[in-house]
């Protein structure tokens, strides 16, 4: 079963349900896929629509981020929850762990020495962990590891 047939049938469950969060979150996923799809001019595979919510969850997070510093708790809640509905869509994100062995292996295979190599480090490292793993923190293990 394809992404978008997954996001139907959870829409269907969410209306039985009267999951309100879901879905109100699931209708919003379909719209960006929609407005993708008009804007492409034609379908958007399962990679695409992964993109699609990587980006819809790291706008979900900086949300998060200025609600708090602005004292909206309740808004942060309401954030975290749709968060929480999206990410259930996204790959199996990776561990600290995991990211910071990919990026080990990369670096010997790269021959990478110090920081001045860490843009041949990170374009050998993304497409390993494309989806599963934010590009923030496979930065910032690369920049660890480097120096």
């Amino acid at each position: 079963m394809g992404l978008k047939e997954r996001l139907k049938a959870d829409m269907k469950e969410a209306m039985k349900a009267k999951d309100k969060i879901k879905l109100s979150t699931i209708r919003m996923i379909n719209s960006l896929i929609k407005n993708a799809e008009i804007e492409k001019r034609g379908e958007l595979t399962d990679e695409e629509i992964i993109q699609l919510l990587m980006k819809y969850a790291k706008q979900r997070k900086e949300s998060i981020e200025m609600y708090e510093k602005g004292g909206r708790q309740d808004l942060v809640e309401k954030e975290k929850a749709e968060l929480a509905v999206v990410e259930s869509y996204l790959p199996k994100q990776m561990s600290e762990e995991e990211i910071r062995e990919i990026v080990k292996q990369t670096i010997e295979e790269v021959g990478a020495s110090s920081v001045k190599d860490m843009g041949k480090v990170m374009k050998a490292v993304m497409p390993k962990v494309k989806g599963r793993a934010d590009g923030s923190v496979v930065n910032r293990i690369v920049k660890e590891l480097l120096t």
